[in-house]
This record gives structure tokens, sequence and C-alpha cells, in this order.
């Protein structure tokens, strides 16, 4: 199959989230599995100049607004496939990827200018795969084109909720200045009298996915639709859910370029190396008896940063450290730096995102918190698994299908899960990792169980084919 992929962002050329990991990793699996696949993500000022091979296009001419908007594509396969980056400097070229009032617009005008690419590039695809709100906009003019145009007449859409939250709200007003002015259109974007680019990509788009099958059952419901339930549980005959991949070439401990040791499930002793090497890059005190509790995320709600707060003080009270790596609401940051400040010989906090800490942390660490109010699918639990760091989650999305309750009577499971969001819950599983981190032969086979899993993106690629034969009929 002829498959395109389209996302607001992908790496290694632009990441602020999950998203980012996924995109830039499918398609790299599924030209590993014999698939015809290709990438198309914006060109960010963020970009590193050296992603790219050569400039592809100078004259893709995109109407627009009235107008006729000339934008370059750039070529490159620095992610392992073939991408396609589209350089319009008045859209891309900002301080940051999100956050602008406009945002709606600025994605609108990449979806649009994808699908001129995809005409000029060649054959029609047979899968375009589309992902979370920002990709609406196709979803809706490829179902327009399939009835009049016979480029797109067999292009079928997989449509990716990475997260519901987020759904590209603005107002509906604005809609015919993008050329959606047809009563099919408006209907597909209209929500509660505004338009939404999340609920236009699931309404008219062939197949629905989310990322993980315990996500797709939960936004489903009331709770964690976001006003979309209704429409989803309509549309439930065509929502398949799949647990996004690691990319074992970029996560791998017996690999990692990043690590003052390598190390695997049959030989841990680096892992060791990369605890010390954690502690001093925090300037703590070098006690490798000491667990090492860490947190990789953004700093809001979602991610159970008040269930960390209120169990902190018992966690320092064992003697462990924990350490933190994040940015985002400033009641968080703040928190982190006053626990900091409280314990500066337990706490080691890095406000921000930096790649390479955070490889270090996954190895370096004993266990990894992720109590998230909700996780569509969540990663750095999967990272953590790989490198022989025990999570201890919420029982809810993907940290759900992907963790198993560790049972030392068995030897069975990678890790601590509960289920009710509440501190005392989560300060159960802390102690219960904290009894099984003192019995090191149980300790090695949690570590091993966890190590061995096929969390791979070639295999969750497989998945991804079967669900675009699916779109196919």
């Amino acid at each position: 199959m002829r498959i395109a992929v389209l996302s607001a962002e992908a790496v290694p050329y632009s990441k602020t989230g999950g998203l980012g990991d996924v995109a830039g990793a499918l398609p790299k699996a599924l030209k590993r599995i014999g698939e015809d696949s290709v990438l198309i993500t914006p060109l960010y000022r963020q970009t590193k100049p050296e992603y790219l091979s050569h400039l592809a296009i100078d004259d893709l001419w995109v109407n627009w607004r009235g107008t006729s908007y000339r934008a370059r594509v750039f070529y490159s396969e620095a992610n392992g496939s073939p991408t396609f980056l589209i350089d319009a400097p008045e859209y891309f070229h900002r301080d940051s990827l999100y956050g602008y009032a406009e945002d709606y617009e600025r994605f609108a005008f990449f979806n649009h200018a994808a699908l001129v690419l995809i005409e000029r590039i060649g054959a029609p695809p047979d899968i375009i795969h589309l992902n979370d709100w920002h990709c609406g906009f196709a979803a809706v003019e490829i179902a327009s084109k399939r009835l009049w145009d016979d480029y797109w007449r067999n292009s079928r859409t997989v449509f990716s909720i990475h997260n519901l939250a987020y759904q590209g709200a603005f107002s509906a007003e604005e809609l015919w200045k993008f050329g959606f002015s047809s009563e099919f259109a408006r209907n597909a974007f209209l929500l509660n009298g505004h338009a939404s680019a999340m609920k236009a990509g699931l309404a008219v788009s062939d197949i629905l996915s989310t990322v993980s099958p315990r996500y797709s059952y939960e936004i489903q419901t009331p709770e964690e639709g976001y006003g979309l339930d209704g429409l989803l549980r309509q549309r439930s005959n065509r929502l398949i859910g799949i647990t996004n991949g690691v990319d074992y070439d970029v996560w791998n401990p017996a690999a990692d370029p990043v690590l003052p040791a390598q190390y695997n499930a049959q030989d841990l002793s680096g892992k060791l190396d990369c605890k010390k090497a954690l502690l001093e890059q925090f300037s703590l005190p070098v006690d490798l008896e000491k667990p090492v509790f860490a947190s990789i995320t953004r700093l809001t709600s979602q991610k159970g940063i008040d269930l960390m707060m209120q169990t902190a003080g018992e966690i320092l009270a064992t003697g462990a450290y924990i350490v933190s790596l994040g940015s985002g609401a400033k009641e968080y940051e703040d928190f982190w730096q006053n626990l900091r400040d409280y314990a500066p010989r337990q706490v080691g906090v890095y406000r921000g995102y930096n790649e390479d800490l955070a490889h270090l942390i996954e190895a370096g660490a004993d266990m990894f918190m992720m109590p998230s109010r909700f996780e569509p699918c969540g990663l750095n639990q999967m990272y953590s698994l790989r490198y022989g760091t025990i999570p201890i989650v919420r029982a809810v999305g993907g940290l759900d299908d992907t963790v198993e309750n560790f049972d030392r009577v068995r030897n069975t499971g990678n890790g601590f899960k509960f289920s009710e969001y509440e501190a005392d819950k989560f300060l159960e599983k802390i102690y219960e990792a904290l009894f099984a981190y003192h019995e090191s032969d149980a300790w090695r086979r949690l570590q091993r169980n966890g190590m061995t899993i096929d969390n791979s993106w070639e295999n969750a690629a497989r998945k991804y084919v079967k669900l675009y034969e699916m779109a196919k009929k």
C-alpha cells in the first residue's frame, strides 16, 4: 500500500510530546515491514538544518484564502523514512510549535498544502493517516474531493486520536475562509455552536483509531469523551485501539550512546553505572543502595502531579531519592523547586526538557512514577520497562494496557498499578515497589519481565496495516 502519514510534529524534526514520537517512528516501521510510506510534516524554525537533505520543491503553489501562496518543500530521511517538510515561514517559523490564537488556521493551511503536495509527488495514496485535531481539516477535504476528483476517489482516511482533550476549536464563521462552505463540511465541523477540527476528523474519516485499546473504550464515556462520546459510540464499529510502540533504535539500553554504560536483560551491571552518573548529574550523594524514583512529564493536572505532591514526603522519609524532569504549570514547577530546596541531598530537579537527560533518567532510576488522571497511551512507562526501571502507574488508558501488577508468587508482571485516583492508593504501590526493591532476586525478575516485552513499533505497525486494510473495505 501507498501510505501518507500527516502529523503536526514528528521526531526528529519537531516534538512537544508523544505525538512527535509516534509520527516519527510509525512511517519508519511501516517501511521496514515492506509498506510504501511517506511522512508529511511542517518545517518549523526549531527543525535542525542538518536534518534536511535537500530542497525538493521550490514552488508549491497553494490556493489559500483567495490568494496563491508559494511554499517550499524540503526532503529528508533523518527519521529513517521518506519525509517531506512544508516550509511556510508565515505559519511555522515561530518561537514555539503551538500556543497561538490562530493555530487552527496554521494547521488548516498545512493540511491543504499537504494534499497539494501529495498530488504533485505521484500516484494517489491508498491510505492517508491523519493524526489528532491538527489533521481534521484534511479528512473533510479528502471526503469532499472523493465525490468529484478521480485522483482521490479510491483513497481512504485513518484518523488517530492521541488526546481527545485537545479539539482544535474555533469560530464556525471562519470555515468559509478555508474552503469549507458546503453543508457537508459545516456539519462535519460543527460542535455546540463552534467548529472543531477533532470532531470533523472523527465524523468523516473511514477508520478511527486511538493509541491504546483501553483508551478507545474510555473516550466513549461522558467522563472521558469531552462532548464527543456520543459520536464515538455511533462510530464504535470503526474505532480501534492500537497501543503505541517504542522505537528501539532510539530507546535501547544495550546500544544507547547517551549512557555511560550499556546493559541488557541478561547483564544489568551497567545500570548501576548509569545510576551513579544520574546522581552525579543532579549533584546528589552517590549511595547506590538507595532507590531512585523518577518523573519525566509535562507538569499538567493530567499527569497526576498532585498525587506526587501528596506522597513526596513519605517517599523522602524512606531515604529514597526523587528526580524530576519537566515543565508546565507554575504551581507544579514551584512544588518541585521547593521540594529540592527542602531536601537538596535527596531531590534533583530539571525544569524544561532535555532528551539526553531523559535517557539517563530512564537508565539510572529504579522506579518511574506515572499516576495519571488519564493517559491515552503513554510512552515513558514503555521506555522504563525497556530500561529495567519499574513503572508505578494508575490503571488508565495505555498505562493499564502495558503495565501488569507484579505477582511475586508466580513471578509474573512488570510493574505496579492502582485504580482509584487517590494518594493513599498510589502510596500503597510505592511501598509495594520498595518492598520488592529490597528483595534482590524478586527485583531482578521484575526488571527482566519488563525488559523482554516486545513493545516495538514493527509489532504495532503490523496492526496498523490490518487497520489500513479494513479502511479499504
